[in-house]
């Protein structure tokens, strides 16, 4: 059996041994109810710079490569932030990282909308990244830890669902922020986008409780402090660490590659605009329904074969995507069962991850982990981007991202087997 405790943590007083979080309470309690909605939120700025990007790039001036540079300091700042508001709270706690983390990338994409050039945009959007990076661990943490003992992974799931909701709200905001009118319209979506956060911050400061898990352990003592190689590396959780790295790599390029492509796609398939939006949309309401309603799967015996049927599925609706005939209510339906598996092997990571590192060290062991799947996010859409260019059509394209899914598949099935024999 692997060691996977840096250190003795005794339960505190109150708490179950060997767990250290309360014995009694429903899988949607008042933690996972708040991640939640940070997570919807957190959705929401994440793909507010897309959709604000046709109004945004000729409102002030700018080249398709500073559009560019715009894009990728977010992504700059997700990477960053994760790393290091995951190695943070295990010092301060989740509950303090993650309020500071959704201050910062809500007031920052607020201020983006009062951005008058290139440089100012570029930084408000790093800045809004690290905000964004910082806050997906620690939601990650304080569902899992604060959850019923055995629920920890539905928990999660339910949590993670709030995000491909927050992708469809903004969609609904452009359209009301008046996005076919005036260059302006792009400012009510990061005015919308940054202001939501700041509101909910006093709700969170007042009702969001820390991790029960993690008081107990600070109630106990730290000791001495482990490196992040350490942590990652050592332990023997070395396998763990790398298996859940390279599923997270290659699922999220999957996912970005569809969500920045995929209405191009459609659109090569023979669907109009509209239409093809319609069709993203649907993929992220489904994604985010199929979260709640199947995260409870994700705990006990039955998640070996949740990650198993979850990863043949978005093999299946991909070739079905690639070779569907252009009937909008056939690509409605295929596209929900697209959202419903590719989101549902996001959560099952996210749900995996928690399990992977003893409670003193999780939010370092959680953030290297979404950092690792950030650089897929980049890659993904990159990768799109080369094949189109290259010549690929829309249907190979989407077939070639099938390895993809069954090397990430593998690894999640392997990752998940190695943790029911270690808890055995």
């Amino acid at each position: 059996m692997l060691n996977h405790d840096a250190a003795p943590v005794r339960a505190a007083p109150g708490l179950a041994s060997g767990d250290a979080r309360p014995a009694a309470g429903g899988l949607i309690n008042r933690t996972t109810l708040l991640c939640l909605l940070v997570a919807v939120l957190e959705g929401v700025d994440l793909q507010a710079a897309g959709v604000a990007a046709p109004k945004l790039a000729p409102a002030l001036r700018l080249t398709p490569t500073e559009l560019g540079w715009f894009f990728s300091a977010g992504t700059v700042g997700l990477f960053l932030g994760a790393l290091v508001g995951g190695r943070l709270a295990d010092r301060y706690g989740r509950k303090a990282v993650l309020v500071v983390s959704v201050a910062l990338f809500g007031l920052f994409t607020a201020g983006t909308a009062l951005s008058p050039d290139f440089t100012t945009l570029f930084l408000m959007r790093l800045a809004t990244g690290l905000g964004l990076g910082g806050t997906l661990p620690n939601l990650v943490a304080l569902a899992a830890e604060n959850s019923p003992p055995g629920r920890s992974g539905g928990a999660v799931s339910l949590m993670y669902g709030g995000m491909p909701l927050g992708g469809a709200i903004v969609s609904l905001i452009a359209v009301f922020a008046g996005m076919g009118g005036g260059f302006d319209s792009w400012r009510t979506i990061f005015y919308a986008a940054g202001g939501a956060p700041l509101l909910v911050l006093p709700v969170l400061i007042w009702a969001l409780p820390e991790s029960h898990a993690f008081r107990a352990a600070a109630a106990v003592g730290e000791g001495s402090r482990p490196s992040v190689l350490t942590i990652l590396f050592g332990g023997g959780r070395a396998l763990e660490t790398v298996l859940l790295w390279l599923a997270f790599f290659a699922t999220l390029m999957v996912l970005y590659l569809l969500l920045s492509w995929l209405p191009l796609l459609m659109t090569d398939r023979g669907f109009g605009k509209p239409q093809a939006a319609l069709i993203q949309v649907m993929l992220n309401i489904s994604g985010a329904i199929a979260c709640v309603v199947t995260g409870p799967l994700l705990d006990g015996p039955r998640r070996f074969g949740y990650a198993i049927t979850v990863f043949v599925g978005l093999a299946v609706f991909l070739v079905l995507l690639a070779v569907m005939p252009a009937n909008l209510t056939v690509a409605l339906a295929v596209g929900m069962g697209a959202g419903v598996t590719v989101l549902t092997t996001q959560a099952t990571l996210y749900a995996a991850a928690p399990a992977c590192y003893p409670i003193a060290i999780r939010g370092t062991g959680v953030g290297g982990a979404v950092a690792a799947g950030r650089l897929g996010s980049v890659v993904g859409p990159l990768l799109g981007g080369g094949l189109v260019q290259a010549g690929l059509s829309a249907s190979n394209l989407l077939l070639s991202l099938v390895p993809l899914v069954a090397v990430g598949g593998l690894l999640a099935v392997l990752l998940i087997h190695r943790q029911r024999r270690r808890q055995a």
